[in-house]
């Protein structure tokens, strides 16, 4: 920078003292032609003297300029220092959210939501869309609640600690309580063979069809306890008690087939009651007309 500043300086100099020596000549010049010469022709020549002398001062102020600027541009100036580039592991990113209302870019300042009154039949399709809305909503926890209760539930064997299911079976008016547990197939009713208590084929057949759907007519032993009603009615009733207690000894197994031929439902049908007037339950007197 001092070399600089020095040759600058030194520039300078050398043109004070051109700009000196073109005036001492103009002055010399002008004094001549006057003290020789008189009126028009001293003004012409003072005039041509000067304006060639502000040619010559142009001309040397130019070419003092143009060698400046050639040797500041060769000149090696010292240059400031890079900024380094932080790495981009460093780089702090925008992340956050800038508001677009009327260019305005600053962190600070909060979203300005725009008020606009709307108009009534845009508030009638907000309200009627709301509606239909949480109708949609009704309409989907409905459905969700129907495919809940549509699942199967998680049936489990019900068995004693002796290995034994329990299933309690009605007919009319009786009612009979059955235990079955893994055997050769013997019935017991009221302590004696089913053969001896049922004379009638038909109510031990009866009695056996729940063990023929689940093809187990000799792995369980069957005991009950049946009381009420007649024989066929203790035949249903023991019917329903051991298709029920097949049930509860193996569900996921035993419970379609005893469930496809209506074996656990329970058998509604009675004796209708004697009614006042009649007969019996139906049957009337016979009508005269004299």
């Amino acid at each position: 920078s001092r070399k600089t500043d020095q040759h600058i300086s030194n520039h300078q100099h050398q043109h004070r003292q051109s700009i000196h020596i073109v005036y001492i000549s103009t002055l010399l010049l002008s004094s001549l032609f006057s003290k020789r010469e008189t009126g028009e022709m001293s003004f012409f020549l003072s005039s041509t003297v000067a304006s060639s002398s502000s040619r010559i001062l142009q001309t040397v102020a130019r070419r003092t300029a143009s060698q400046n600027l050639r040797h500041l541009s060769s000149m090696s100036l010292p240059r400031p220092p890079q900024r380094k580039e932080e790495p981009d592991s460093r780089r702090k990113w925008r992340t956050h959210a800038v508001p677009l209302v009327f260019s305005n870019y600053e962190d600070d300042t909060p979203m300005q939501e725009e008020t606009s009154s709307l108009y009534p039949w845009e508030e009638e399709e907000m309200e009627l869309s709301e509606e239909v809305k949480e109708m949609q909503e009704e309409e989907d926890a409905q459905k969700r609640r129907w495919l809940e209760n549509a699942k199967p539930p998680v049936r489990e064997p019900v068995i004693d600690e002796r290995g034994r299911a329990y299933g309690r079976g009605g007919r009319k008016t009786a009612a009979a309580r059955v235990w079955i547990q893994p055997g050769l197939g013997n019935v017991v009713v009221n302590r004696k063979d089913f053969v001896d208590y049922f004379e009638r084929f038909s109510d031990r057949e009866l009695i056996l069809q729940p063990l023929v759907a689940t093809e187990t007519c000799a792995k369980f032993d069957v005991t009950v306890f049946v009381e009420g009603g007649g024989l066929t009615g203790q035949a249903g009733a023991i019917r329903h008690g051991l298709a029920r207690a097949l049930n509860h000894y193996n569900p996921d197994a035993y419970r379609p087939p005893l469930k496809r031929l209506g074996y656990l439902t329970r058998d509604p049908r009675k004796v209708e009651r004697k009614k006042v007037g009649h007969l019996k339950a139906r049957k009337k007197p016979q009508w005269v007309k004299r």
